[in-house]
């Protein structure tokens, strides 16, 4: 998450050393503690002290273990302008935003279980970062990407949420501004056999209503002189 910060605690332990007449009093102690000991043995009895040095001898020493794949970074903007899959109109509008800012977000995880990290692109424009085009690539045979899941159309992006792929879609009515659709579809969409099927839809309706106005509202009309 960004912007996630910790800090950790520090502590202080303090050693007090004991001086020459602290040991003579514990001496002493001592001493007094085994000549009045009963049976005069010198110790006392009580039985033998438990041991647990077997088992700390042979307890096994953690090992650190992950089940996340071992992360690549991957070219995305190659893979997407040698993609057969990707249209031309989505190719020609992935240039650089400024010097060598390619208008690309991509996500790296786990959604086709190939023991590889699965890639989502999402490609942007540059002026506005409205999503024109998502993928998903999946490792083949350990070797090269294959495109395993493309949808281009304006206002569209994925990400990836535990292991499912979530496919946001802003839907525009006529004459809605860029950054006020009408509605948000979000669809997830989880793999099966050997695609992508649709696992549940989530319909949002927004407001016309912004900052207590409304966007669709008709220009003001001039008053008539009388």
């Amino acid at each position: 998450m960004r912007g996630l910060s910790g800090r950790r605690g520090s502590g202080t332990v303090r050693i007090r050393a004991a001086g020459t007449a602290g040991v003579a009093v514990v001496a002493a102690v001592g001493l007094l503690a085994t000549g009045c000991s009963a049976g005069g043995t010198g110790a006392r009895d009580e039985g033998a002290a438990r041991t647990d040095q077997g088992t700390a001898n042979t307890a096994p020493s953690p090992q650190a273990s992950s089940s996340a794949p071992a992360f690549q970074r991957v070219d995305v903007v190659e893979l997407v302008k040698s993609d057969p899959k990707v249209s031309d109109q989505v190719k020609d509008d992935l240039k650089p935003c400024a010097a060598d800012a390619y208008p690309v977000d991509t996500s790296y995880g786990n959604l086709t279980n190939t023991g590889a990290p699965d890639v989502v692109v999402n490609v942007l424009t540059c002026g506005d970062m409205v999503g024109i085009g998502t993928y998903v690539y999946r490792m083949r045979d350990n070797k090269k990407y294959e495109n395993v899941f493309a949808l281009e159309e304006p206002a569209v992006y994925s990400t990836i949420d535990r292991g499912d792929l979530v496919v946001t879609k802003q839907v525009y009515a006529k004459g809605d501004p860029v950054a006020y659709p009408s509605r948000e579809d979000v669809i997830t969409y989880r793999w099966v056999g050997s695609k992508f099927t649709e696992h549940d839809v989530v319909h949002n309706e927004y407001s016309k209503a912004v900052d207590g106005g409304d966007i669709e509202g008709s220009a003001p009309t001039a008053q008539s002189e009388n």
